[in-house]
């Protein structure tokens, strides 16, 4: 076993790396789970350390040279574990560098622009369907929590990785959408129109808004069209991550996407 003390300085830092602004200085992030770990592998992504704790870990432990593996007793792992019921794999990444002058578009771009997301929950779910609904990009306005929370890397079952998405401002995602031709609709409940009223074979972008006080006047005011989700029961409002899949699958039905 490589590690088995719980004072040991490098398990401390590890821990340090669930704070933001430890992500933030160091440049890293962690990454609990071998699914995860796995797909973001596969979607391009190199682990600097992979942590294993084989009393969890059930699977026979394969050296990489290119990756420092490291082994932990038990009760380290849980330490450095933010799961309920770890499964005894836990890695650091180095956080990429993603701009918007960095995404690649297709012909026709559909884009999610979600703005001021502070639930790591909630971010996780827009993350799985915009990885689901074949998105091009999404763009993180503003944010509340970032990408690389470890709970939002929970959330999106690693669809992180698989997502080109980028953290940026609301006033730079709007220029950036207006310079490429890209309509915007803006999800509220005051909309007049219902939100499958509008052409979405086009170059789109949607953009939605906080769980509490949804979209902004910034984001309200210069939208090509405001759109609502029709409520038939007595609450007004749907919850952020389920507004975006559900006018997300109606592009996917408007462009007739075989899945």
């Amino acid at each position: 076993m490589d590690i088995t003390s719980l004072q040991n300085p490098r398990i401390k830092q590890v821990v340090k790396l669930r704070e933001r602004r430890t992500r933030d200085h160091e440049g890293l992030m962690l990454v609990e789970g071998i699914y995860e770990i796995e797909t973001a592998r596969q979607s391009g992504w190199q682990p600097r350390t992979i942590y294993v704790a084989p009393e969890l870990s059930g699977k026979k432990l394969v050296r990489d040279a290119k990756v420092e593996l490291v082994t932990v007793t038990k009760s380290v792992f849980e330490k450095m574990s933010y799961r309920e019921n770890p499964d005894g794999w836990l890695a650091v990444f180095p956080i990429p560098e993603r701009t918007l002058s960095s995404l690649s578009l297709s012909k026709q771009p559909f884009i999610i622009a979600a703005e001021s997301i502070g639930k790591p929950g909630n971010l996780g779910a827009i993350l799985r369907t915009a990885d689901a609904a074949g998105v091009d990009a999404l763009l993180l306005c503003d944010p509340l929590t970032d990408l690389y929370n470890p709970n939002v890397v929970r959330a999106s079952r690693g669809t992180v990785f698989t997502v080109p998405a980028v953290q940026t401002t609301s006033a730079q995602a709007l220029s950036w959408l207006h310079e490429r031709g890209i309509k915007i609709l803006a999800a509220t409940p005051g909309a007049d129109s219902p939100y499958d009223a509008f052409d979405m074979r086009q170059p789109i972008a949607i953009a939605v808004g906080t769980e509490d006080q949804g979209l902004s006047d910034f984001w309200l005011n210069n939208a090509d069209a405001n759109v609502r989700i029709p409520m038939v029961g007595v609450v007004n409002s749907l919850n952020v991550s389920i507004s975006t899949a559900v006018i997300a699958y109606e592009v996917v039905r408007q462009r007739n996407v075989k899945v």
